[in-house]
């Protein structure tokens, strides 16, 4: 016998050979994979479409983000009700609250009234930034409400830029 370090004739160790043979048989003895092609195709649809509906969902809220927004000009509540009141259709009382958000046409925002955790959940959805927040008195303010925005109308803000608010320091 040789050891399992002698090369045979076939260039291959005994211990090549073995291993070889061994790998050879355990390969022929597995069975073919059986697929389900018809499932595979089924389930490969299914993620398609709820990955489709989910892009769309997210672009329908996106959408209608905006679109509430413009709507809290016409009377309807701002999306984070609860947080602020609810914009009235008449004109603002003074432009000092009104933040003209985008482009053509610009969304007019009026803050009057707002929390500041209800100003930055909207600046968050606008993508623009919170600047410096500061106290003043205003007749008849609730105190922690917004009385003032910088930059207001009529200058329009767009995505990153920054937003300053001043807030009821009471009566």
């Amino acid at each position: 016998m040789t050891p399992y370090g002698d090369p045979r004739p076939s260039g291959r160790t005994r211990f090549e050979e073995e291993l070889m043979n061994a790998m050879n048989q355990y390969a022929d003895s597995a069975d073919a994979p059986e697929f389900d092609a018809p499932q595979i195709v089924r389930r490969t649809r299914r993620r398609r479409t709820v990955g489709l509906a989910a892009g769309a969902t997210a672009l329908i809220l996106a959408g209608g983000g905006t679109a509430l927004a413009t709507s809290a000009m016409s009377g309807s509540s701002h999306p984070a009700a609860g947080s602020h009141p609810a914009a009235s259709g008449t004109a603002a009382k003074s432009d000092a609250t009104v933040m003209l958000y985008g482009d053509d046409p610009a969304i007019p925002i009026d803050f009057a009234g707002w929390t500041l955790e209800g100003a930055k959940s909207y600046l968050k959805k606008t993508r623009t930034k919170l600047g410096t927040v500061s106290k003043g008195t205003a007749p008849g303010c609730k105190p922690g409400s917004v009385i003032g925005v910088s930059p207001h109308a009529p200058k329009v803000v767009h995505n990153g830029d920054t937003v300053s608010f001043t807030l009821c320091a009471g009566g």
